[in-house]
């Protein structure tokens, strides 16, 4: 891989890193305050707590797996050898 192949890589896997956060925070917000007016309780718990902390936090595994399995590569570091 060239390196401009491998800058053009970083910037996409970089790219897609913020806009899986932007959608994260996106998530966390309707999860969290869209359902507060919903009186729904599980063990005691209002179902915004529920959704706003477990529901982000299996949302956010669930894309960092997705963006490591389809946008991240795996790349080898070219090291280059020092001449004597």
């Amino acid at each position: 891989m060239k390196r401009s192949e491998k800058f053009r890589q970083a910037d996409r896997e970089a790219l897609a890193t913020v806009a899986a956060t932007a959608v994260i925070i996106v998530f966390w917000y309707l999860a969290g305050f869209g359902l507060a007016d919903v009186p729904v309780k599980i063990f005691h718990t209002p179902l915004w707590f529920w959704t706003g902390v477990v529901g982000t936090w299996l949302f956010a595994t669930l894309l960092v797996i997705v963006l490591t399995k389809c946008v991240f590569t795996d790349k080898d570091e070219e090291k280059k050898e020092a001449r004597s």
